[in-house]
């Protein structure tokens, strides 16, 4: 059949500029022989079976639209991406229970929206501890956090929450800054029913927030996974500080310490337990003595045990100079702390320690050259005078503050 005949039986807007349908047939069969002798091996058998459609006079319009439809699929991923827009790091210190004012500053920084649901994108946010004791709504902030945790990763978010020394004493029975709003925020329905004589004089909600802060509880589970410092970038984050003993140390091996040392206390506190000297819900003061009492007859196995358990004064996360209590960044003189700060930026391998801890009232303070960042600012305000939250922002290498 000639072009002329063939084309007769198609409408006259498929036959404009001699667009006949053998015609592309034959020119979509050319271009498939060239554009398909170039692809990957894996992609042959797909080119294969278009360049025979396209071939078939039938099909020709619609494999024409196909093939490029394909083209532009396997080549557009092939395409330079947008640059992603800079990521930037906030991080924002001591809460203390100061739910209000924590979701101000989040909303300042950009961090939640008015409803408190995460709307950083792909910002990392840094809490570096201290959200427990002294102020009324430490529950919610923890309820906070960990929701934010969950939806940030929904826009490539991370939230990182660090432990501080008070997050540790809660979780050692350390009881003495607990609010008392705190616990009733944890009373339940039972609990005016429950018997007063297990645990005399203690406040509405005692016993469920001791076991909601428990290893099997739902906030102590969580608490047990906070880490004691992280590495973001050029910068490290903890809530005290690193002492130079620590200088040889690296950020896993602290992290490692402290948590190896919760997992201790756990388990001594379940001999404790178990061995009916102590109750779940005891506190610290009451474990202490306990075991103290106990050690005077042990013997044996049992006598190590107690003696492991009552030297946790010495331990990474009770010490003084430990990285959730030592305060050498905030109270070293310039000319001491110089040296000793160079020396951990050296051994640490970054340009910057950001660490809260000690309160610097309303305004996050700068030290040993841009080596140190003080950023608890005092925001539970009730308790820091003239204290109010604040936030630090790193993005392109630059450092500032938000309050």
């Amino acid at each position: 059949m000639s072009e002329t005949g063939g084309a007769s039986a198609f409408p006259s807007s498929q036959r404009r500029g001699g667009a006949t349908a053998s015609g592309l047939a034959r020119r979509g069969g050319q271009l498939g022989r060239n554009v398909f002798a170039g692809l990957p091996l894996r992609l042959r058998p797909i080119g294969l079976a278009l360049r025979a459609l396209l071939c078939e006079e039938g099909n020709a319009l619609r494999a024409t639209v196909l093939f490029f439809v394909i083209i532009l699929a396997i080549t557009l991923p092939l395409l330079p991406a947008a640059p992603a827009a800079p990521q930037r790091i906030v991080a924002i210190g001591d809460i203390h229970g100061d739910l209000d004012a924590f979701s101000g500053i989040l909303q300042r920084a950009h961090l939640v929206d008015p409803t408190r649901r995460w709307s950083g994108g792909n910002t990392i946010f840094v809490q570096t501890g201290d959200f427990l004791d002294r102020g009324p709504k430490a529950r919610g902030v923890m309820d906070l956090l960990m929701a934010l945790q969950r939806d940030a990763t929904r826009q490539s978010g991370r939230v990182i929450v660090l432990m501080g020394n008070h997050e540790a004493m809660n979780i050692f029975g350390d009881l003495r800054y607990v609010a008392d709003d705190d616990y009733a925020s944890f009373a339940d329905d039972k609990a005016k029913s429950r018997p007063k004589g297990v645990y005399p004089s203690r406040p509405a909600g005692y016993v469920e927030r001791c076991e909601a802060l428990n290893a099997d509880g739902r906030y102590g589970k969580w608490l047990r996974t906070l880490p004691a410092m992280a590495r973001v970038n050029d910068s490290i984050f903890l809530h005290g500080g690193i002492s130079p003993e620590l200088a040889g140390w690296t950020v896993d091996k602290i992290n490692d310490a402290v948590s190896g040392e919760i997992k201790a206390f756990d388990a001594y506190k379940q001999y404790l337990v178990e061995k009916k000297l102590a109750l779940p819900c005891s506190d610290l003061d009451e474990l202490t003595n306990a075991a103290r009492a106990a050690s005077e007859k042990a013997k044996g196995k049992d006598a190590e045990i107690l003696k492991g358990f009552l030297a946790y004064g010495g331990w990474a996360s009770m010490a003084e100079n430990g990285p959730l209590w030592f305060r050498g960044f905030a109270q070293w003189t310039d000319a001491e702390g110089a040296p000793q700060v160079q020396r951990l930026t050296q051994a640490f391998d970054v340009a910057r320690f950001v660490v809260g801890h000690t309160p610097q009232p309303g305004q996050i303070v700068s030290r040993f050259d841009g080596k140190v960042f003080l950023i608890d600012t005092g925001m539970l305000s009730s308790y820091v005078s003239g204290g109010r939250a604040s936030a630090l922002e790193i993005k392109d290498g630059q450092v500032s503050f938000i309050y």
